[in-house]
């Protein structure tokens, strides 16, 4: 047993019994499968700010932050206030409310695309909807997307997540011949790619910014090339903003790299803590959604489901977008500088043997190895030393309170501070040290 496991077991025992009895209800002790890390996850009992507090009381500096989704910190009382109120009065119509019309108000200002809104309660619903109207809408059913890729877990695109990107990642999914993955910034082998599948060619799914990919930003050039091809062959340039939507600024990422999507899904940061997904269109793609002009022959049909666009959900996103809106400049900045601290002094840290990817509030440390020098695309991210990654981070968390899902890039919220950011880096220096 290593150091930081007999530490972490004799801080966490009430996690410990708390996990055996879950494993008894749950399948693997969880509800999402990333959650579980080895030897097990602790279990939390409260969140406030940048803090996670454990059942056994001890407390960890939160870089997860609610899988990126807390700009503003746990509980945030720029949000938590209106919460409040709306839970006084209700939390599930079934109808229509004045909440989902004022929210829309605000979206629809800051993200152009989003001529017609179509709320849903996860990103995964957001997407598979979006794949849905491309493809209605083209009468075509191949869809491309990237290797590493993550828009959760539709079927439509739960193709090539993990390395080896060629493997099934599931038992149970049907028609992945008509998903194929597209190397991320190498545009030549990516267009060689939708150039054999151009006849039948639906749409191309892509984050500007890979997530669970290895948080590695795309070019200006790729996604310019990407939308030239799709554009001229009569596809769709689907943007999956979940992550980056109002992350870097007010809006999306799409608009500083001059792209014209026809679809961009929203979720995590928009719904202020909140289920959500977002499906924002061009009014000339979403118009096949609408089932009053539409047989069934030829609508896509985009339901929402009971919890879409619920009051709770309207009114914490709507709070949480008209704080960001207001305080953008500070808020951005603040979350911006803070990130770009983490990841100059990290790269400083580790000396060449660890490359930092990220942009923004967001970072991720890659330890080098298998001939990787620099990190351009998943397959680069994936043959890093991804078990050193999960030391790193559960030792920080078990000897330092310091909290990353083991394996993970870390998010920055409004509830950091630069002393966060110089205990991180005083871990970071010890762990580099014990590895040398």
């Amino acid at each position: 047993m290593s150091l930081a496991v007999e530490i972490y077991k004799k801080k966490t025992r009430t996690s410990a019994k708390l996990f055996e009895k879950s494993k008894k209800y749950h399948i693997n002790g969880v509800s999402h499968n990333i959650r579980f890390f080895e030897p097990y996850p602790f279990v939390t009992k409260s969140a406030k700010g940048k803090n996670l507090v454990d059942v056994d009381c001890n407390k960890y500096t939160d870089y997860w932050m609610g899988h990126w989704s807390l700009i503003l910190g746990h509980a945030a009382p720029q949000v938590t206030t209106f919460v409040k109120k709306q839970l006084q009065a209700c939390w599930l119509h079934g109808t229509v409310n004045d909440m989902t019309i004022s929210f829309s108000e605000i979206i629809q200002k800051a993200v152009p695309v989003a001529e017609k809104i179509r709320y849903v309660s996860t990103g995964t619903e957001a997407t598979m909807y979006a794949v849905r109207i491309a493809r209605a809408l083209t009468g075509k059913k191949t869809v491309a997307k990237i290797d590493g890729g993550w828009h959760g877990y539709t079927t439509d695109l739960l193709k090539s997540v993990n390395w080896p990107f060629e493997e099934s990642e599931s038992a149970g999914l049907v028609d992945e011949s008509c998903i194929v993955s597209l190397p991320y910034n190498d545009l030549e082998k990516s267009l060689q790619i939708l150039e054999s599948v151009k006849n039948d060619l639906a749409a191309v799914i892509i984050e500007p910014v890979l997530g669970g990919g290895g948080c590695i930003p795309a070019t200006k050039e790729y996604l310019a090339g990407i939308q030239e091809y799709v554009h001229k062959n009569n596809a769709l340039f689907l943007l999956d903003e979940i992550v980056t939507g109002f992350r870097f600024s007010f809006g999306c990422i799409y608009k500083n790299m001059n792209l014209d999507p026809d679809i961009v899904t929203l979720g995590k940061i928009v719904g202020g803590g909140f289920p959500i997904g977002v499906i924002c269109g061009k009014e000339e793609i979403m118009k096949i959604v609408d089932t009053s002009t539409h047989k069934k022959t030829d609508r896509s049909y985009v339901g929402g489901g009971t919890f879409s666009a619920n009051p709770v959900t309207m009114t914490a996103g709507r709070a949480m977008l008209e704080f960001l809106k207001k305080n953008s400049g500070p808020a951005y900045r603040k979350i911006g500088k803070l990130g770009e601290k983490a990841r100059k002094e990290l790269a400083k840290t580790f000396d060449g043997k660890v490359a930092i990817t990220g942009m923004g509030s967001l970072f991720m440390p890659h330890f080098l190895a298998n001939g990787v020098t620099e990190i351009k695309n998943a397959s680069d991210a994936s043959r890093c030393n991804t078990e050193l990654l999960h030391r790193y981070h559960f030792e920080m968390i078990a000897k330092d309170g310091i909290f990353f899902l083991p394996g993970k890039l870390g998010a920055i919220s409004f509830a950091h501070s630069e002393s966060d950011v110089k205990d991180l880096i005083e871990t970071s220096n010890r762990f580099s040290a014990s590895t040398n």
